[in-house]
């Protein structure tokens, strides 16, 4: 036997978690920048970059099925693994390669010629990854379980914590690093946002993976696959429902479950082991809705967070690394659990068995959409107001250097001083400025900003909405001080809460700084009567348009802490269960299950957000957690009925039975072979005294 054994556990397993790790942090830091790589360098519009994002993770956890096919019926969970990280590491490649612009930015912009070539490569790229990491996800899981023998039970059930610990640890620094990377600058002719390097690093991650897999593989218990169980089982099911149709009639007598009409043809074994599987996956029927929920932390929360303030004082938080929150309290609570909470209710004198623990963390993930909702409530009264249909919103700018005189119909003139700002909430019609050279402008329905000068009026589009991804709209106007040419408004978006701009004429500069909070939009204004010198910037005027988001985004926090531990309770104890209830030949194929109830779950999501048409997010999020606490009922019901099995001893029952029935075929054989024999000699003693 050539399992080491390391304070109790395999030695071979370490390889494993390594393994896992590199492993995980090669997907996550890919799929951090996956939906920025579609909008931002191939092009993609919000919707379809959404949808691929989606039906990219979707096929990641069908292609499960297809693994475990391999694994248990073909090559072994070992070369499984094997093979499917060798083309998970190119599909890793070729993503890196479709990502680096120089390959056809023959004009050198620093933009791609030939989009079509990068999209083909990424697709190609994409497909080979979601092979890969689906085709790996039930076998290594599945692999580590079998490195245990049947005395390890507990060190095992550690193991699963572990190999979690890990996937979340890879996710972690992946989430926090390749974000990082893409925002620096690459290339060779032009210097672009460097996505070769976010899909390189995990690349070369992944590579690391399958060679510290194959270092230990001399240490490894390799299980033998079992022929075709895949197909074995199809055809059973098959002939079963077959023969139960054939037989309809109540003149047949009733069997006790209805793969029992597949004993014609098949053995009792294969059947019970089925029965096994089947009743596993029944119980796995409510799961999805868990799945529907949590993948909504990328999205939905992330986009939440867009509107919220992260300023945490010394650390400022963009919307998207709130999502970094989730495996920090993971590496927190799954050692929490397994060594204080779990051992406390056992003392308690609780049966917290494992059905129980999931349907607590389908729960908690229903009270964290509550949560979520309760948020959204608070955020959306901190919102501005924008014009209906039958408004409009006027902002009058008066870039002279002397006050000018405004009517506006039914009401009383007013008076705008120099380089000042007026905002105006009113069903407007038209517009009159006192001054020489000035005429009467109509607005339409919509956001108007007009700036006022000794010429004619200038009219612009306003920002008409919260900036995205949290960040700061800055609208820079200029009047040249000499010429007075103007320009127009372009607006600026910025991630960062502070920024200083640096105006020059290529002789004199001039710096100005501006705290900035998350969310808001600013017009800043450079006079006719500026002036280059030490106090030039006193002279620019900033203009707070909307104001920045003042909820907080560490009132996410608790969201994320429900969500993480309805996490920790059902997705830690659903890989144990599933290993634990499946019978030998069909761990790798329960576990294929387990990672299909994902797959349906990021379905979900696509169908609801195509088809519910609900206009306010928080009634969206309760909508959800009214679903899981439905699906929760439903599963605590299922779980209640449901028996625990030790499929080990129920095979053995059978293959003992099988032993049997086969000894007493072979003793009734020898039993009719001596009585052959004995009637001959009779015979034979017979003829000769004849």
């Amino acid at each position: 036997d050539l399992r080491c054994l390391v304070c109790g556990y395999p030695l071979s397993i370490f390889f494993i978690v390594v393994n896992e790790f590199c492993e995980r942090f090669s997907y996550y830091g890919m799929r951090a920048v996956l939906v920025l790589y579609f909008r931002y360098f191939l092009r993609f519009d919000d919707d379809l970059a959404t949808s691929i994002y989606h039906t990219f993770v979707a096929l990641c956890y069908l292609t499960p099925i297809l693994g475990a096919v391999v694994a248990d019926s073909w090559l072994g969970k070992f070369k499984t693994i094997i093979y499917l990280s060798i083309v998970y590491a190119i599909g890793q490649v070729v993503m890196a390669v479709s990502a680096i612009h120089d390959i056809t930015d023959t004009d050198r912009d620093g933009t791609p010629d030939n989009l079509t070539l990068h999209i083909v490569l990424s697709m190609v790229g994409l497909l080979l990854i979601a092979l890969g990491t689906g085709g790996i996800k039930p076998c290594v899981a599945a692999f580590g379980g079998d490195q245990f023998q049947d005395h390890q039970a507990k060190q095992r059930s550690t193991f699963f914590s572990v190999f979690y610990l890990c996937i979340n640890g890879g996710s972690l620094l992946s989430t926090i690093i390749t974000p990082i990377l893409r925002g620096q600058e690459c290339g060779i002719h032009s210097q672009q946002k460097c996505y070769p390097l976010a899909f390189g690093v995990p690349a070369a991650l992944m590579v690391v993976a399958l060679v510290v897999f194959i270092i230990g593989s001399g240490m490894y218990h390799k299980t033998e696959p079992q022929g075709n169980i895949m197909l074995d089982v199809c055809k059973c099911i098959g002939f079963a429902i077959k023969n139960r149709f054939r037989h309809r009639s109540s003149s047949y007598p009733k069997r006790t479950h209805w793969m029992d009409w597949a004993e014609e043809k098949y053995e009792k074994l294969l059947i019970a082991q089925i029965k096994m599987v089947l009743k596993v996956l029944f119980l796995y029927i409510p799961l999805p809705m868990f799945w529907t929920l949590f993948d909504q932390k990328g999205s939905r929360w992330t986009l939440q967070a867009t509107t919220m303030d992260g300023n945490f004082g010394l650390l400022i938080l963009q919307p998207d690394q709130m999502q970094t929150v989730n495996p920090i309290l993971i590496l927190t609570l799954v050692p929490i659990m397994d060594s204080v909470v779990y051992p406390l209710i056992k003392k308690c004198g609780l049966n917290f068995t494992p059905l129980k623990r999931m349907t607590v963390g389908m729960f908690l993930a229903a009270m964290a959409f509550v949560a979520a909702a309760l948020v959204q409530i608070q955020i959306d009264k901190t919102l501005p107001t924008f014009p209906s249909s039958s408004q409009s919103q006027l902002k009058l700018l008066n870039m002279g250097s002397v006050p000018l005189t405004v009517t506006l119909p039914n009401n009383d003139p007013f008076v705008i001083e120099a380089a000042k700002v007026n905002h105006l909430e009113e069903v407007l019609l038209g517009i009159h400025i006192t001054k020489p050279d000035c005429i009467g402008r109509s607005l339409t329905q919509t956001i108007k900003s007009i700036y006022i000068f000794s010429d004619p009026l200038l009219q612009t589009e306003d920002v008409m909405a919260k900036p995205e991804q949290g960040a700061n709209a800055i609208s820079q106007f200029c009047l040249h001080y000499k010429t007075h040419k103007h320009r127009f408004p372009k607006h600026l978006l910025l991630l960062i809460s502070r920024a200083t701009f640096t105006i020059t004429n290529g002789a004199n500069t001039c710096e100005y700084s501006r705290e900035f909070g998350f969310g808001s939009s600013y017009t800043l204004l450079i006079p006719s009567h500026f002036a280059w010198g030490p106090t030039c910037s006193e002279s620019i005027s900033g203009i707070e348009d909307i104001q920045p988001n003042s909820f907080h985004m560490g009132w996410q926090i608790p969201q994320y802490f429900l969500i993480t531990c309805g996490e920790v309770v059902f997705s830690v104890t659903g890989l144990e269960f599933s290993y634990s209830q499946a019978p030998s030949n069909m761990k790798a194929v329960l576990q294929a299950g387990w990672l299909f109830t994902v797959a349906i779950g990021n379905f979900i999501v696509l169908i609801v957000a195509e088809i519910a048409q609900i206009e306010e997010q928080w009634a969206e999020f309760v909508l959800f957690a009214s679903l899981l606490v439905a699906v929760c009922v439903i599963f605590s019901i299922m779980a209640y009925f449901y028996t625990y099995m030790d499929p080990a001893e129920i095979e053995a029952q059978f293959r003992d039975k099988g032993g049997k029935e086969e000894s007493d075929k072979e003793e009734l054989q020898m039993q009719k072979k001596d009585f052959v024999d004995h009637h001959n000699e009779d015979d034979e003693a017979k003829q000769t005294k004849m």
